[in-house]
């Protein structure tokens, strides 16, 4: 028995052959957006009409045109059959059809991540950061222990790098950073002396500005302003340039060529800043004192020898020692941030603008935890 019903004229009609279970869809005409889509009521009605049916086939041979309409068609009439259960034999189909159903398919519509509308709970984000971190520890030890057999080779005459490109890199981490570090410098004692006056002032004491600049810069404020400059300023530059050499892959041409980046590029930048570091210390602190001589002698009555005599009794070899010292410890710290981060960078751009971040941000933390440090240790030892 054959049953056939039109629901548009010279566009669609069924038809299940006689002692079938299969229902054929005939498509007829042109299926193009001029022509519009059909209705699925009727569709609905039909399945609901014939029972027996498992399966639903199609036959397209007097179907004159097609485009994105009778695709779109298809597949509410493939959604509806699905939902009846019924097998589906696209055979029919043209091959072009067919293809694009097949393309519409292959990669399912991404759904809201349950963990965006449920979080985890506190103690697996607590127990996912911790294992981040710890993870992050264990590469940063591992550079730090790259770099160590790299200066191993350095001392050994082996390392392999451009002896031209350590004097560029001394350069720009050397002279091309005295403008911004003078300047730093220079406000730092002038606020240093602004902010020791305002108590000495009382007690008639204007003279100790000198004894207050001196210290502070010998042995904190030098090191410490140098060493922060220095981290947002070389220190994501090296990482930055390594980032770069990672997303354009010339860090994975190096090592095929058996080049090793740890002595071609990181060595000589590791080298040049600790090197440069304590140069920029000592220089630093003579722009700080000469910033708070400018606030004595200039607005509080204190001649230039008067400053210099008290500078020189105030501040001695020891103090200048350890603030050199804390510059090696941070030109260090700096070198290894940046480097380490420029080598951990993702490949993209953005990768490598969070490599230059990351590396500002770990040198600084690092840095004042190291002052900290060094700082009891002189008061343990009272130096």
């Amino acid at each position: 028995m054959s049953t056939q019903t039109a629901i548009a004229k010279n566009q669609i009609h069924f038809e299940r052959p006689p002692g079938s279970d299969l229902l054929i869809f005939h498509f007829s005409g042109s299926w193009t957006l001029a022509s519009g889509i059909q209705p699925l009521d009727e569709i609905t009605k039909k399945l609901k009409t014939m029972p027996g049916i498992s399966a639903a086939g199609f036959d397209t041979t007097q179907l004159t045109a097609w485009d994105s309409v009778f695709l779109a068609f298809l597949k509410k009439v493939l959604a509806l059959l699905d939902a009846h259960q019924l097998q589906v034999e696209k055979a029919g189909l043209p091959a072009g059809v067919q293809q694009l159903l097949s393309l519409s398919t292959a990669v399912p519509e991404k759904e809201a991540s349950s963990s965006a509308v449920n979080p985890p709970p506190l103690l697996t984000r607590i127990g996912e950061t911790v294992i981040t971190q710890w993870t992050a520890c264990v590469e940063m030890v591992g550079f730090i222990g790259e770099a160590t057999l790299a200066f191993f080779k350095l001392f050994s005459g082996k390392a392999g790098f451009r002896r031209i490109d350590l004097l560029c890199l001394l350069q720009e981490c050397g002279i091309d950073a005295l403008p911004i570090v003078s300047l730093i410098s220079i406000l730092v004692g002038l606020i240093l002396a602004f902010v020791g006056v305002i108590q000495l002032k009382l007690f008639g004491a204007q003279i100790y500005i000198a004894d207050l600049v001196g210290i502070g810069m010998a042995r904190e404020m030098g090191a410490m302003m140098t060493a922060i400059i220095m981290a947002g300023r070389t220190g994501a530059a090296f990482a930055a340039q390594l980032g770069t050499m990672v997303v354009n892959e010339e860090i994975d041409a190096l090592s095929t060529m058996g080049i090793s980046p740890m002595e071609f590029l990181v060595l000589p930048r590791m080298l040049a800043l600790i090197l440069m570091m304590p140069l920029l210390c000592v220089y630093a602190n003579l722009m700080g004192i000469l910033g708070g001589a400018i606030v004595g002698c200039g607005l509080f009555d204190i001649s230039a020898v008067q400053y210099y005599d008290k500078t020189r009794e105030a501040v001695g070899l020891m103090d200048f020692s350890i603030g050199v010292c804390k510059s090696s410890v941070f030109g260090v710290i700096v070198a290894i941030a940046g480097c380490f981060r420029g080598m951990q960078c993702g490949r993209s751009a953005s990768a490598v603008g969070l490599a230059a971040t990351s590396a500002v941000v770990t040198a600084i933390i690092f840095i004042v935890i190291s002052d900290s440090v060094m700082t009891v240790i002189c008061s343990v030892l009272g130096i």
